[in-house]
């Protein structure tokens, strides 16, 4: 099971978004075996999703 152990939020800078695309976020997943897996995803749909910290992922 993949859990979020940390969210960044790394779009707020200098760079414009491009029309019609949705601010992102990088997420680090880690697993019951201490592995990591990194995804990037639209902000909305994770709040959408109601998932945090310690919330468990569920599209691995």
């Amino acid at each position: 099971m993949w859990k979020i152990k940390h969210i960044y939020d790394g779009d707020y800078g200098c760079e414009e978004l491009t029309p019609g695309e949705e601010p992102k976020v990088s997420v680090t997943l880690t697993n019951e075996l201490g592995e990591e897996r990194f995804v990037s995803v639209e902000d909305a749909w994770l709040r959408e999703n109601k998932l945090e910290l310690g919330s468990e992922w569920p599209n691995v």
